[in-house]
C-alpha cells in the first residue's frame, strides 16, 4: 500500500514549472465549463441534444453492434449520404452509452471509450458533409456541436485538442444556426464562436440572437448574458496563448496532457 500511496503522490506532483501550467490550464477550463450554465439552463439544453447515458453496459454493447452493422453498410456505399448521417448519429449514440454521469446537474465525464467513438463519429461527419449538398442535417448538425462543446469541456486531453473540438462544435452549430435560425441555436453558435476565437462572428451571432427575441426586456438579457460569455471567452484565449508558453518553458516543447485524466478528480488545491 505504501508503494500505490507513493505512486499517487507522483502522479498529483504538481511542484516546479508543471504547477503553474496545471493551474492556469484548470482555470481556463473552468472558463469553458461555466459556458455549460447558459447551454443547459438557455435556450438550448445540452444534455438533450447529446443523450441520456444512463443505460448502462448493455446499452453500449448493443450500440457497438449496431455502430458495426452501419459501417458494413458504409463500406459497401461509401459516397451515401444518409448512411453517413446513420453512422455518424449511430456512433454518437455509443459514445454517450460510454459516458460517466455523476449527478445531473454535472457534465458528464467523457471516458477514453467513448472519446474514440466521438472521434470517429467527427470523422464521419466530415465524409457527410461532403455529400450532403447545402442542406445538412439541422438536427444531426446540433448533436455533432453538443458533443465536441461536451468533449471540449472534459478536459482530459491535450490543449490544443480541445480547443479543435471548440472549433468542430462552432462548425456544426454553424450549420444548424444557418437550417434554423432561431433565439436558441444563435445563441448557442455565439457562445461556440466566442470560444473558437471568432470574436467578431459571434458579435454577429450575438445580434441575430437578440433580434430574435420575443421581447425588448428579453433581448436585453440575452446581450448580457452573451457579454458575459464573451469576456470568459476573451479569459480563454488568453489563458490558452499564457498555458502554451508556460507549458513550452516547462517540457520543451512537449504538448501538455491533463495529468488528471479519466481519475474523475479535481485539480488539487494549494
Amino acid at each position: 500500500m505504501a508503494q500505490k500511496s507513493g505512486e499517487r503522490r507522483l502522479l498529483f506532483d504538481t511542484r516546479g514549472k508543471r504547477k503553474h501550467v496545471i493551474r492556469v490550464v484548470y482555470a481556463i477550463l473552468a472558463l469553458l465549463m461555466g459556458a455549460s450554465l447558459f447551454l443547459v439552463i438557455g435556450p438550448v439544453n445540452i444534455g438533450e441534444l447529446v443523450g441520456n447515458s444512463s443505460s448502462g453496459g448493455n446499452a453500449a454493447e448493443v450500440l457497438d453492434e449496431q455502430v458495426e452493422r452501419v459501417e458494413s453498410r458504409v463500406a459497401k456505399d461509401p459516397q451515401n449520404a444518409q448512411l453517413l448521417l446513420t453512422l455518424t448519429r449511430a456512433q454518437i449514440s455509443a459514445g454517450n452509452a460510454k459516458l460517466e454521469v455523476v449527478s445531473e446537474t454535472e457534465v458528464p465525464t467523457v471516458t477514453p471509450e467513448a472519446r474514440d467513438d466521438f472521434e470517429a463519429a467527427g470523422e464521419t461527419w466530415s465524409r457527410y458533409l461532403k455529400q450532403a449538398g447545402d442542406e445538412p442535417s439541422f438536427t444531426a448538425a446540433q448533436l455533432v456541436a453538443g458533443t465536441f462543446f461536451q468533449m471540449a469541456e472534459s478536459g482530459s486531453v491535450a490543449l490544443p485538442d480541445v480547443e479543435a473540438n471548440i472549433k468542430v462544435a462552432a462548425g456544426a452549430q454553424r450549420i444548424a444556426a444557418e437550417q434554423q435560425p432561431n433565439l436558441g441555436s444563435l445563441s448557442t453558435l455565439a457562445i461556440y464562436e466566442y470560444f473558437s476565437g471568432n470574436f467578431a462572428a459571434g458579435d454577429k451571432a450575438e445580434a441575430e440572437a437578440a433580434a430574435k427575441a420575443p421581447s425588448k426586456a428579453e433581448a436585453k438579457n440575452v446581450e448580457k448574458q452573451l457579454a458575459e460569455y464573451r469576456k470568459r471567452a476573451e479569459q480563454f484565449q488568453k489563458g490558452a496563448k499564457q498555458a502554451a508558453k508556460l507549458e513550452q518553458k516547462a517540457s520543451g516543447g512537449e504538448a501538455f496532457q491533463n495529468p488528471f485524466s479519466g481519475l474523475g478528480g479535481a485539480p488539487p488545491g494549494g
